[in-house]
């Protein structure tokens, strides 16, 4: 696995004059999972969209060697990088169907996005059964597992994953983290994961990042973090 799959220097990041992020510096390795922890606050969810290009940034962003960090959103997209934002971020006028289509959208292969549709029930049956619903009347379990849904048809090579157990029930939750263990082994789906839960989240990654006040302060394998007592309760809270 290369460490160059994803790589990040000197990442700055700001809402018009305000900086949220400062001098950032990380690697991710392809067909990995790693984890970006800290408080409410930290800048994990603005990393994400620095990396998505949603947000004025100044650094270095590569990914698979392309510099990134000047391209616009939708051609990151291309590139096989898919988002799954803070709050489901499901078309909630939209059907189930509509919002499978539309993470296709860049895709011209019409029958292989039929079987990627078919893919997808394979890990989301209840999907199925709600195809042709409006996506605003689904549960917050199956909106969750609908963004997900719809970043997979983009067949991404990586995920920008953003707190995806908010709201959710325990039982929903640990379904849902089988699942993403699943398109990671399975799929080689590489996976950026952001989570307040930073229990789950550990067990979840292969590597870890902290964050406080926009600054990375800590790295390493997540095994080591989470059996690392002093670091757990001094960051994490548990």
């Amino acid at each position: 696995m290369s460490a160059q799959f994803l790589s990040v220097r000197n990442l700055n990041a700001f809402y018009g004059q305000t900086q949220v992020l400062f001098g950032l510096d990380f690697d991710m390795a392809e067909g990995g999972i790693t984890t970006l922890l800290g408080a409410n606050g930290a800048g994990k969810t603005s990393t994400l969209r620095a990396l998505s290009r949603m947000l004025h940034t100044v650094g270095d962003i590569r990914f698979e060697g392309e510099e990134i960090s000047r391209k616009a959103t939708e051609d990151v997209a291309r590139l096989g990088i898919a988002h799954v934002p803070e709050g489901r971020g499901t078309f909630v006028r939209l059907t189930v169907e509509e919002n499978l289509q539309l993470g296709a959208i860049s895709r011209p292969d019409k029958r292989a996005i039929a079987n990627d549709v078919d893919r997808i029930f394979n890990y989301f049956p209840k999907l199925r059964e709600r195809y042709y619903q409006q996506a605003g009347t689904l549960s917050g379990g199956e909106q969750q597992m609908l963004a997900i849904g719809r970043a997979l048809m983009l067949r991404p090579k990586l995920m920008l994953l953003d707190e995806p157990s908010f709201g959710l029930a325990p039982l929903i939750v640990q379904e849902l983290f089988g699942i993403l263990r699943t398109l990671n082994r399975q799929e080689k789906v590489s996976m950026f994961l952001v989570e307040q839960n930073a229990s789950l989240a550990l067990d979840l990654a292969d590597h870890a990042y902290l964050l406080e006040t926009g600054r990375v302060v800590m790295s390493g394998p997540a095994k080591d973090i989470r059996e690392d007592e002093g670091i757990r309760r001094s960051y994490l809270g548990y």
